[in-house]
């Protein structure tokens, strides 16, 4: 499944609006809000990072949405 990113994640250098591959869902150990492991991949299909997430950072793709291409610069 398809995820987008709802906010920055500087320290990965991703930004709101990139997509990432849900790999599991994960229960916060101290009854916080649970997460999610995403792996992100480049244009090229080569992964660049795996991060972990709370849900509330990630989105579904919709179908009136289109894909578009950045470089991997650093989140402003």
């Amino acid at each position: 499944m398809k995820l987008e990113l709802t906010r920055d994640l500087p320290e990965h250098r991703l930004r709101a609006g990139d997509i990432a591959t849900l790999v599991d869902f994960v229960p916060h150990p101290a009854g916080g809000e649970d997460g999610c492991l995403l792996e992100v991949y480049n244009a090229v299909g080569e992964s660049i990072a795996v991060v972990a997430v709370p849900i509330s950072a990630v989105s579904a793709l919709r179908a009136d949405e289109i894909l578009s291409v950045r470089s991997l610069a650093p989140a402003t």
